[in-house]
């Protein structure tokens, strides 16, 4: 099975196919650039994902299955901000470093009251094809966001953000420990039984 990943971010199609395995293989917008990246103007993420997904489903071969997700933090002090603005939290093309240093910026402004800086990363995954929404699947992971960067490894606000019942940030676990618990797997566990269960009846 191949997949079509919505994305042009390589860090979450790596993860992506990581996950996936022999189950399928993987390639994303990187592969296409004549498909633009799409105006994501909804308000929740599974809105934006399905808008990602359409838009590329639209652009390739009705036989393509296209996969896209959509994803952020949660942070409960800030009201669940930065949210469906995680990738843009400082500026429209703000660097990762940049929105992590906005985030705890904000923190620090922010009177918690005795509040635990609990957060969780939400990610909603779509699978469409020809222009067709076929099936949206969520996953979460709740945390704690630290009051400084460890880890050198992922991407993204990995070096905050502390997953419940660990003391590392998901930039200091290794890739497989995070995998097997971020809100991507999660989701992407939904995706897989989906897949397969497709694969099953085309056989």
């Amino acid at each position: 099975m191949h997949l079509l990943i919505a994305t042009h971010n390589t860090h979450k199609t790596e993860e992506i196919a990581a996950m996936l395995g022999n189950l399928a293989t993987v390639t994303d917008l990187t592969s296409h650039p004549d498909i633009p990246p799409a105006d994501e103007t909804g308000t929740t993420f599974e809105e934006n994902a399905t808008i990602k997904a359409l838009e590329a489903s639209k652009a390739t071969s009705p036989n393509t299955l296209v996969l896209s997700d959509d994803s952020g933090l949660e942070v409960d002090p800030l009201s669940g901000a930065p949210g469906v603005h995680s990738a843009r939290y400082a500026s429209e093309n703000a660097t990762d470093a940049e929105n992590r240093a906005k985030l705890l910026q904000e923190l620090s402004a922010t009177s918690t009251k005795g509040k635990d800086r609990t957060a969780r990363f939400r990610c909603c995954m779509v699978l469409a094809q020809a222009g067709k929404k076929i099936a949206a699947f969520d996953g979460a992971v709740e945390g704690l966001i630290g009051t400084t960067e460890k880890g050198q490894s992922g991407f993204g606000y990995d070096p905050l953000f502390i997953p419940k019942g660990h003391c590392e940030t998901f930039a200091e676990l290794s890739s497989s420990t995070k995998n097997s618990m971020s809100h991507r797997a999660r989701a992407l566990e939904k995706i897989v039984a989906h897949l397969k269960q497709l694969t099953s009846k085309n056989s």
